[in-house]
């Protein structure tokens, strides 16, 4: 597993964490927020007039109203990005990660717009009478591109497997056990058969769980990030200016981290700020495909709503409750996870100014600022004698009171560790920084509720995660349709159910190194699409407003009226 783990860190190096994605997908929703002239403003207002149904009507084709397709598609956003994600952002990128997000999020409003738009245009009725739709389909009829259709459809397969299920399922079963000691294989197993009985009945079953279940979980989780914000008053204002303060400087050492450079809070502000949103990646096209409307533009209008209700405000009250609380330098009692985890030589200390900048030119990139450890360690009742001169690296930190146990008792003796990791199975804890959901969960104990307050946290991701998974799994099956037509798609939903339950058991960092691989594969193409259609779109656009005055604000006819 930590091989594979590597692997994909490797891989990822030269993807989604290399500065030409970030570039690539900040310049395209550029481009087309200028293009358009900032749709994402002008048109915001009356983006909310077409999801309130105002002009709606039933002979519309499609399987999903407005309001219906909106849920869907959010429901495949809101995941854990708003909770995980944000974190590990934040982890990683330090404050100014969350401005990264931000930027990402209001030029993503443009970017949904246009690919959403696009997909409703290009949609078909497939061969069991329901509506598919997505960039292939208009990367196939109105680019005349099958190859790039064929890639795309490829990478949102990957997708629904790397972001939509596996990355949710891990979570939840994580967050469960550390507040309510539910072992991972019963949450896979419960959650298991509960996603069986929801995706067989595709897209308007779907569609139904998630019109009830979006606003639920957003309310909930809203009212105890808010809790957190209002408890922690005194760092709300200093939180808020060092992500201003840290834009192009990166953040300084404080606490247990180590500090980040500009470029990490950049690529991981920009990387999870489409994790959560989605905008570029092209896969709330294929939920917005389905919905009833005669104007594809208008359904375009309704996506950008998303960006702005899953990254700048869900995300940020994340992030702000995060920031408030002071967790995000603080070390806690965890367990360390393998893949996370990093024995190197010399005794390293948070008081010493010197190690400090060393370790942090090692976990911003430079490889060779420390030495891995390869020998035995000598552990009397779990710990580390004092003669062996290594320290335990943990999620970005020094770990300190670090335990080596075998079935739960501490060891005594010796253990072989090549190249900074452990060569035998043995469970470590100790404390150090967190992250990911579980930064969000400790930071949500800050309030009068103390420890119960994690148990909002569980229940926000358990909702948000799960119908995160339902959503993609739809995504996925549009995508194997159009690949191997709809003989496949139940062979899919099998292999997609055993591969949620099989993640609960998984390491999250694999988990998390495996979306971030997936992210960009999917989402290029789609990027290389869209450019390549931007008169198509402006056209579409200048046609929508004219049949719409023409007809007296009555987006429910067809042009020919």
């Amino acid at each position: 597993m930590n091989s594979f783990n590597q692997i994909l860190i490797t891989i990822d190096s030269y993807l989604g964490s290399s500065n030409w994605f970030p570039i690539l997908l900040l310049g395209t929703g550029i481009f087309f927020t200028v293009y358009l002239k900032f749709p994402q403003i002008r048109y915001f207002i009356h983006a909310f007039r077409i999801v309130s149904g105002r002009y709606e009507k039933q002979h519309m084709k499609g399987d999903t109203t407005h309001f219906q397709s909106l849920a869907t598609a959010l429901s495949g956003t809101i995941g854990t990005g708003n909770i995980g994600g944000v974190g590990l952002a934040l982890f990683i990128g330090g404050p100014a990660a969350l401005f990264w997000m931000w930027v990402t999020a209001f030029l993503g409003m443009t970017t949904k717009f246009v690919e959403c738009t696009l997909s409703h245009k290009y949609r078909i009725v497939s061969s069991d009478g329901t509506i598919a739709g997505g960039p292939m389909y208009y990367m196939e009829r109105g680019l005349k591109m099958k190859w790039l259709a064929v890639l795309f459809a490829i990478g949102t397969v990957i997708c629904a497997f790397g972001t939509g299920n596996m990355p949710q399922i891990n979570n939840i079963s994580s967050s469960l056990e550390a507040t309510l000691h539910i072992p991972p294989w019963l949450t896979g197993a419960v959650l298991s058969i509960l996603l069986g009985l929801i995706i067989i009945g595709g897209i308007k079953r779907i569609a139904k769980v998630t019109q009830i279940l979006v606003p639920f979980m957003c309310a909930v989780y809203v009212i105890g990030a808010l809790l957190v914000i209002f408890s922690n008053t005194e760092n709300i204002l200093p939180g808020l200016a060092r992500v201003f303060t840290d834009i192009f400087t990166g953040s300084a050492a404080t606490g247990g981290f180590l500090g980040s450079t500009f470029s990490y809070a950049l690529t991981k502000g920009v990387g999870r700020g489409l994790y959560s949103n989605e905008a570029g990646q092209g896969s709330a096209a294929i939920a917005h495909s389905a919905a009833k409307a005669d104007e594809p533009v208008s359904e375009g209008m309704v996506a950008i709503l998303e960006p702005f209700i899953d990254t700048i405000i869900v995300c940020s009250l994340t992030g702000i409750a995060i920031l408030a609380s002071g967790v995000w330098t603080e070390k806690h009692q965890n367990e360390f996870q393998t893949a996370d985890m990093f024995i190197v030589e010399g005794r390293f200390k948070d008081s010493n100014s010197e190690h400090v900048r060393t370790l942090a030119q090692y976990f911003n990139g430079d490889a060779a600022a420390v030495s891995p450890y390869t020998g035995k360690l000598t552990l009397c009742n779990g710990r580390i004698s004092e003669e062996t001169n290594v320290t335990v690296l943990h999620a970005r930190s020094i770990g300190e009171e670090v335990m080596f146990t075998r079935n739960q008792s501490p060891i005594e003796g010796i253990i072989s560790v090549t190249e900074g990791k452990v060569s035998e199975h043995v469970s470590v804890s100790g404390k150090s920084l967190v992250h990911s959901a579980v930064l969000t969960a400790t930071a949500f104990k800050r309030t009068a509720l103390g420890d119960k307050g994690a148990l909002i946290v569980s229940l926000g991701l358990l909702l948000f995660a799960f119908s995160t998974v339902i959503s993609w799994s739809y995504y996925g099956d549009r995508a194997i349709i159009y690949l191997f037509g709809t003989q496949a798609v139940l062979p899919y939903r099998v292999l997609y159910i055993i591969a949620f339950f099989l993640a609960a058991l998984v390491d999250t960092t694999v988990v998390w190194s495996l979306a971030a691989v997936a992210i960009v594969v999917m989402t290029v193409p789609n990027l290389v699409g869209i450019l390549l259609l931007h008169k198509d779109m402006k056209k579409s656009i200048e046609e929508y407003w004219t049949a719409f005055k023409k007809i007296g604000n009555r987006i429910s006819v067809n042009r020919n009226d």
